[in-house]
Parts: C-alpha cells; sequence; structure tokens
C-alpha cells in the first residue's frame, strides 16, 4: 500500500526546530517551550516567545533571531528571579538602570564563552539601535541613561564596543558616570558570574550616581533591631538572621575585599538579600509619593499614568476571516472590487509614484576594477588580450534602502461608515499590493468594539455593584486584515470585510496603537512604520459617562508621547475630517474622503524620501510636517 505524501513543511521550520534545541540546552531546561509569534520576545517562565522569521529570513534576520534566543535562554540559566526582586530598586529611574545592566551582565557571561554567541548577541544589540534615533544626540535628556549605562557595563566586561549608531548615546553619559562611579565600575567584572554581588554592586553605583536616594534612605534604618528587620514570611531561620545582622554591620568590608566575598557563608547571603528586600519594600512605599510618571512606560504599564481597564476578560483580537462566512466575504469583496474600478485611476496614479520612488532607492550599484571581491566576467577579454593583465573584480555597494514593514492601522468606529470606510479599505489594498511589489512587508489591522454601550464588560460592572471610576468599560475587539508575512492574495479577501454592516461600533484609540505598537516591536525589520487612519477622537458612551469626559484622550495622548520620543516605530497619522494634527507631531488632516489615497502616498513618499529614520523627537524639527492638508 502506497504511503500518503508527506506535506511540505515551510522553509522556516528546520530552522525553528534547531534553535528551540538550542535554547532549551543553553537553559539547561528539556521543558523550555520555544514558540514564535509577533511581539517583544519575552521569557515568561518556561516559555519562551521570538519573533516569527520571515519566509526566506536573510543572514542578519537569522543572526537578530539567534541573539534573542541567546539572550532569553541565558536569563533563564544564569538569573534567579527570586534574587533579583530582593535586590531591584522600586519602580523609577534606578529599577530602569538596574534591570538594564542586569541583562548586561547575562548577556556579557554567553559573549565571554562562546564566540559564536557573541556574534548573535552583538547583532541582536545593533537591531536594537538600528533606528538611528540615538545616533547625534546632543543633550542628556534626549539619551535614556538605561540604554547608555547598559552598553558602558557591556564594554567593560566584554571589551565589545558599542555599536556606531549608539556612539553619541554612550558618549555623552560616559565622561559623568565614570567620574562618580569609576571604581564600582572596574570591580563589576571580577562579580559578574555571581548575581548577588553584581547586584549590591549595582546598588552602590545608583547611590553613587544619585539615581536612588531611596537606597540611601533605607541605610538608614539599618541599625534597627533584627526582629524589626526581619520580613514576615522570609525564608531565613534565627540563624539566618543573626549572620545577616553581622553583614549589616560591616557592609563595606565585603565590597572592599573581593577574595572575602568568595568565603562568605550562604546564611549571611540569605540574610543581607533578605535586607535588600526590605529596602525594595521601603522604596514601594517611598515610590507612591514620588512623581515617577514621567519615568515610566505607558505601554507597559499604563494604570501608573490613571488609564484602568474594568475588565479584559471580553477582549479580542481575531483574524478577519473569523468574522465572517467564506460566501458573506465573497460578496462584499466583489463589492470592493466594484468601488475600486472607481477609484483604481486615481489611486493607481499615485501608487505608481509610490513604487517609482521605492525602487530607485533599490536599483543596486557597483564598484568595478577592485583588487578583490567578485569576478568581472566583463573585462576577461583583457585578460585574453594580455595574458599578464591582472583580474578585475567587482563589489555591489551598499544602498540606503533598508527592510521596511508598514502597518495600517484603521479606525473602525461607526463614524467611519459609509464612503469614508469604504475609501480606506480600497486604498489599503491598493497600497498593500504596491508595497509587496516593491519588498516592503504591509500588515493591516482595524480597531472598534465587540457591542454598543459596553457589552459584557459593563454587565459584569453592574453586577459588582457600579464600583466607582472603573476605567475603560467596553469589550475591545482587534481586528487582523492582512499580517504583514502573509501575501495579498490570500488576504484579499478579509480586506472585503471592513464593507460588512453592523462591524463598525465605538473607538479606543490609545489601547488599539498601543496594540499596533506592540506587534511591530516584534518584528525583525530594521525600519517600522505605523500609519493610523482615522476619522474622530476616541469616543466610547459606556466608558466616558463613568468616567472623567477626557479619559480616554488622556491616555491616546500619553500613548502617542511614549512612541514619538522613545519608540524606533515612525508614527504618522491621518485624520479624516477631523483634526489629528494637535495630536501627532507627523500628520495631515484631509476633509473629503477621496483625498486619503493622496494623503498616504504622500506621507509615505515623505518618509521614504529620507534614507535614515528620524531621530527621536524629529517632529519638533520639522514642523512643516504636521500640517493641514
Amino acid at each position: 500500500m502506497a504511503t500518503p505524501p508527506k506535506k511540505k513543511e515551510a522553509p522556516t521550520e528546520p530552522f525553528k526546530r534547531v534553535l528551540g534545541l538550542a535554547a532549551r540546552a543553553i537553559a539547561g531546561d528539556d521543558e523550555m517551550q520555544v514558540t514564535y509569534a509577533p511581539g517583544k520576545p519575552e521569557l515568561d517562565g518556561k516559555a519562551m516567545q521570538l519573533p516569527e522569521p520571515s519566509r526566506a529570513p536573510s543572514k542578519k534576520e537569522i543572526a537578530v533571531i539567534r541573539g534573542w534566543a541567546d539572550s532569553l535562554a541565558l536569563t533563564a540559566a544564569m538569573h534567579d528571579e527570586k534574587l533579583h526582586k530582593r535586590l531591584v530598586p522600586g519602580a523609577g529611574p534606578a529599577r530602569s538602570v538596574f534591570e538594564a545592566v542586569e541583562r548586561a551582565r547575562v548577556e556579557a557571561i554567553g559573549c565571554n564563552r562562546m564566540q559564536g554567541m557573541a556574534s548573535n548577541l552583538t547583532a541582536k544589540v545593533e537591531d536594537q539601535y538600528a533606528h538611528g534615533r540615538f545616533a547625534h544626540v546632543t543633550e542628556r535628556a534626549e539619551a535614556p541613561i538605561e540604554d547608555a549605562l547598559s552598553l558602558i557595563v557591556r564594554e567593560r566586561l566584554t571589551g565589545l564596543k558599542p555599536p556606531a549608531s549608539a556612539q553619541a548615546l554612550v558618549d555623552i553619559w560616559r565622561p559623568w558616570i565614570e567620574e562618580r562611579a569609576a571604581t564600582t565600575l572596574e570591580r563589576m567584572g571580577d562579580a559578574a558570574t555571581s548575581q548577588s554581588k553584581f547586584g549590591r554592586l549595582m546598588r552602590d553605583m545608583l547611590r553613587d550616581l544619585e539615581l536612588s536616594e531611596e537606597l540611601a534612605d533605607g541605610e538608614k534604618e539599618e541599625g534597627e533591631s533584627d526582629d524589626e528587620q526581619q520580613p514576615d514570611g522570609g525564608e531565613s531561620e534565627s540563624q539566618d538572621s543573626d549572620e545577616g545582622a553581622e553583614a549589616d554591620e560591616q557592609p563595606n568590608d565585603e565590597q572592599q575585599a573581593e577574595g572575602e566575598e568568595g568565603e562568605t557563608t550562604e546564611a549571611s547571603d540569605a540574610g543581607e538579600t533578605e535586607d535588600f528586600d526590605l529596602d525594595a519594600e521601603g522604596d514601594e512605599s517611598a515610590e507612591t509619593n514620588e512623581p515617577w510618571r514621567p519615568n515610566t512606560n505607558v505601554l507597559d504599564d499604563p494604570e501608573r499614568f490613571g488609564y484602568k481597564v474594568f475588565n479584559k476578560t471580553f477582549d479580542e483580537e481575531i483574524d478577519a476571516a473569523e468574522l465572517s462566512t467564506p460566501d458573506e466575504l465573497e460578496r462584499l469583496r466583489a463589492f470592493l472590487d466594484k468601488e475600486l474600478r472607481n477609484l483604481s485611476s486615481a489611486v493607481s496614479r499615485l501608487a505608481n509614484k509610490l513604487q517609482r520612488k521605492l525602487l530607485a532607492q533599490q536599483n543596486r550599484a557597483w564598484d568595478f576594477d577592485l583588487e578583490e571581491g567578485l569576478l568581472d566576467t566583463a573585462r576577461l577579454t583583457r585578460v585574453v588580450i594580455d595574458p599578464m593583465h591582472a583580474l578585475s573584480f567587482k563589489h555591489e555597494r551598499d544602498t540606503d534602502f533598508r527592510d521596511t514593514v508598514v502597518t495600517l492601522l484603521i479606525d473602525n468606529s461607526g463614524s467611519m461608515r459609509g464612503r469614508p470606510i469604504m475609501v480606506a479599505a480600497c486604498c489599503a489594498d491598493i497600497l498593500a499590493r504596491t508595497l509587496e511589489r516593491c519588498g516592503v512587508k504591509v500588515e493591516i489591522l482595524g480597531f472598534t468594539t465587540r457591542a454598543w454601550k459596553g457589552g459584557q464588560s459593563r454587565e459584569a460592572w453592574l453586577a459588582a455593584g457600579k464600583p466607582a471610576a472603573p476605567g475603560r468599560l467596553n469589550d475591545l475587539r482587534h481586528i487582523v486584515y492582512k499580517r504583514a508575512d502573509a501575501p495579498w492574495r490570500r488576504s484579499k479577501q478579509s480586506l472585503a470585510l471592513m464593507m460588512r454592516e453592523g462591524l463598525l461600533k465605538e473607538n479606543i484609540d490609545g489601547e488599539a496603537l498601543a496594540w499596533a505598537h506592540n506587534r511591530l516591536l516584534g518584528r525583525t525589520e530594521h525600519r517600522r512604520i505605523l500609519m493610523m487612519i482615522s476619522d474622530g477622537a476616541p469616543v466610547d458612551d459606556s466608558t466616558l459617562s463613568v468616567n472623567t469626559g477626557c479619559y480616554l484622550e488622556r491616555h491616546l495622548r500619553q500613548v502617542i508621547e511614549e512612541i514619538e520620543t522613545r519608540s524606533p516605530v515612525e508614527l504618522i497619522a491621518i485624520g479624516i475630517g477631523h483634526d489629528v494634527t494637535r495630536y501627532y507631531r507627523r500628520a495631515v488632516t484631509i476633509t473629503d474622503p477621496t483625498e486619503l489615497a493622496g494623503a498616504m502616498t504622500d506621507k509615505l513618499v515623505e518618509l521614504f524620501e529620507e534614507t535614515t529614520g528620524p531621530a527621536r523627537g524629529d517632529g519638533r524639527s520639522r514642523p512643516a510636517a504636521a500640517g493641514r492638508r
């Protein structure tokens, strides 16, 4: 009996399997689960998520993904999360610096032990700073100290120089850091393999740099009795507390004699780490009165910025094909194709303009008559004529065009119903095809809510007795019309779902923008562009009826500010009949939906005319980019 033919696997599957085995081997954990998905690479217990490779990944993309795998696997092997929680300061700049330097320590161990791992981790670091927004910083306010210090520590521990795109960031901070903490920096090399010793040195450095006043305050309380200092529910017994007290009385002896640190008993280490835990708890209590808002990330922790969500249980992120039947999608696609015929002449002309601009940047150029490189066969006749003539070689020049991904985030609110959503769907369809022909990947997303007037979230709030200030009170629906790695021909039916009656409801722009941004951060492309298409401010009657009137708008402004000032993602906004220039630095407003195609192509052409991505704060230096059309 003939065996059925095996299903052909994707070209990247062997790479994924091998990388998963390598990650488990480095982590020393056979139970480690390695998955691949869009989003930020992360390690959660025994689950590791890595970026999804493209169908035909380049050598650089493979190196970057390997670098993330090595970094997370080293974290699983070399980083004790319980000890980290005892040592790390409370929220704020001190915590950000501590965690960034701890990552540098973990990666430095791998770099020093394995040459191949060092190459992968270097590729990852270079990719992290490839956006170029730190390449020309001139003020410390524009340069995050946690990035600078982690690169300086990495250089001290491994000898590897910072990436060229981050050299200015390091140079602007290095004199100030070395003036205050040179001695501590020199001692870190010998303590790199011990997380507890390294963490204590790092806390000393935070005090030297005056980044952690709360640590100094905590030291003043070290004279208290052991009974007061011993935290409830701690793991240490009486012996630990006695030896911990001795360590508290002479904290600097261990820091001055590195040899004696290696001979310290495990009990005293446990006592010291519990005392650090007390400091951390003191930080948290003091932190409630500190204005840490400018130093935290609204994308990761919106509650610190006053934005709450009552219930996330009923939110959904769903592919467009799952919201409809194939027959309905086919009918809606036929309707969209009919509308495309009416708009095709104008939109196609603009799309061709964009295509010419992109292809012009991707033209190949060569240098000839070189002593090494690829053999130039066109000049072999000279060797035939004169056998003594040297061979001629050629080399392809590096182009300024970088691999790029574009996300179109389309408002699917009820106010877009009719011609605006039809034009948005047509433009997204044509631009997706145009950019795909130019080798630029496109992701098309939409955002709305699952119901009017709050849906199941509001029902849960009513059942809970209507607690005050519940925060966002509706069920989100984030729709994926086309994934970046999916070709247009496989997604064209899904794009027609925008035309479906009853799909468009409320719009909560801030969370949608953060969602699309996080998906872009998980991509390996060097350039990431996010285009928001909206026709108004965020509106959800259920949320605004029980919170302040500017609740959603304030969160949207916070998210925009975070992306525009601290993210490698380049953000553009197009407002249909609504002035979005008061929210976004790089924005344009149109009054007629038929102008959408021109606005989209003009803004993309404007971006691609720049040989490099904009530095942070680019919107401040380019006020013309935020004009009204």
